[in-house]
């Protein structure tokens, strides 16, 4: 991002304006940046993003050499000199460390927000845990060799990152994909770079796909334990196009209720869409990839949707400060896909998926965790008031667009429904109409190849 862009957005998760090279501030915001997702101090900058007056490089230095000796272990960091408005400032820049990270005084800070927070002694505990856990991501994958990811992804990728940044990349190829772990230093893929970039990254780490099942009723089941699904979709590929996959998929299960407000009709789906792909997302970045035979799982039932991914919640995040608190068990995996667009800033995920859910009218979600895994719950309305005609309501958005279909066209037969929904498969279809015939919407004529349905 360039640094215009940070000097915009202010103080936040990743980033602290610090007027004066203060040695102790120094070395608190070194170490919260080191414990959790890394960051940049911006040295004689006042908050609003101005130079605060002349500022000498040797300063700095100087108290950056008082604050690193207040750090234990001693904080890797880059500096360097640059331009902002009204003058001259220092960009110092504090990667994530694999490290836990305390102060002199015995004191372990972590980034929460735009402020630094001490924690307590099992949080403490339990980041630890989490830092001796390796840098997984960074590991080579066995078998993997730099054919193994697709160009053109990663010609997306630098696409979009350079409109986020708003400039170009100045780096080669091979030294960026090194640069943000996709490559070891020897040229191979990385569990990182598989994941992003992958041709095929399910043949090396079967555990990363995702697995979408839509029950019919409000249990896993159907009469007399028999399976009680009507469609279960395998979704494999890199993580940008697992995103989108599974995405695409859930909007397309999601019934649509057509509400008229006014001289104006609106469709809502069954779910928030913005609340539904935070989920996704979320499930996506932040599982715990090491954990092999078990992928991500979505259930949609009658009256809620569960996202639940593998692995419980990670560093010293739990339940009771999951909104408030930012912890990546995946760095590079989630600075990927921010860089993508994926993510529109870091740590606000859960609670803007909160406020979409109430601001719909929904319950809040509901977040269920254990050692190996943690479940997101979004709840149906129950009851919900419509003015609309009763058969635009409680149907999926295929359903909605064959009956739409159908009144521009008088009729639709089986090939042209499959030609309009062409990566869903043709049972799946071919439940759809007749669950409109038992509704009473359509009426079937004729029979096999020459069937084809019309408004009753």
């Amino acid at each position: 991002m360039s640094v215009s862009r940070w000097l915009e957005r202010g103080p936040g998760l990743q980033t602290e304006f610090l007027p004066t090279p203060d040695p102790d501030l120094l070395a608190e915001t070194m170490v919260a940046f080191a414990n959790t997702d890394g960051g940049t101090i911006f040295v004689g900058v006042t908050p609003e993003g101005e130079a605060t007056a002349d500022l000498f490089p040797e300063e700095v230095e100087e108290a950056l050499r008082q604050a690193l000796a207040m750090c234990r272990p001693p904080i890797a960091t880059e500096w360097e000199l640059i331009e902002v408005p009204g003058g001259f400032a220092v960009s110092l820049r504090v990667p994530r460390s694999a490290e836990l990270h305390a102060l002199a005084d015995g004191r372990v800070l972590v980034r929460s927000g735009a402020e630094n927070r001490p924690l307590g002694g099992e949080a403490i505990r339990q980041l630890a845990a989490t830092k001796s856990s390796g840098e997984f991501e960074l590991e080579p994958v066995p078998g993997a060799a730099r054919e193994d990811l697709d160009e053109g992804v990663i010609d997306e990728y630098i696409a979009q990152r350079e409109q986020r940044q708003r400039r170009p990349i100045t780096v080669d190829r091979e030294t960026l994909l090194h640069q943000i772990g996709a490559l070891t230093t020897a040229g191979l893929p990385t569990v990182a770079g598989i994941l992003l970039f992958g041709k095929e990254p399910q043949v090396f780490l079967p555990q990363s796909g995702v697995v979408f099942v839509k029950f019919i009723g409000t249990e896993p089941r159907g009469p007399e334990g028999l399976p009680g699904y009507g469609r279960r979709e395998e979704i494999t590929g890199p993580l940008p196009r697992l995103i989108e996959r599974t995405w695409q998929i859930v909007m397309e299960e999601m019934r649509v209720e057509a509400v008229v407000q006014g001289l104006k009709r609106e469709e809502r789906p069954e779910y928030p869409p913005f609340a539904v792909r935070e989920a996704i997302i979320n499930a996506v970045c932040h599982r715990d990839y090491r954990l092999s035979g078990r992928r991500i799982e979505i259930r949609m039932f009658d009256d809620r949707l569960e996202v639940q991914s593998p692995g419980g919640l990670p560093g010293y995040i739990t339940l009771d400060n999951i909104v408030e608190e930012h912890f990546s068990r995946n760095p590079r995996i989630v600075n990927g896909l921010f860089q993508w667009g994926f993510i529109e800033e870091l740590g606000l995920g859960i609670d803007r998926m909160i406020e979409a859910m109430v601001q719909a009218g929904h319950p809040q979600p509901t977040f269920r965790a254990t050692p190996y895994s943690f479940t997101v719950i979004l709840q149906n309305i129950v009851e919900r008031v419509s003015v609309a005609p009763q058969w635009e309501g409680n149907m999926n958005e295929r359903q909605l667009r064959a009956l739409q279909y159908i009144q521009e066209h008088g009729r639709i037969t089986n090939r042209e429904y499959r030609e309009l929904c062409p990566h869903v498969s043709a049972e799946t279809l071919r439940l759809d109409l007749v669950d409109l015939v038992e509704r009473g919407l359509l009426l079937k004529i004729g029979n096999k190849r020459g069937t084809y349905y019309i408004l009753k």
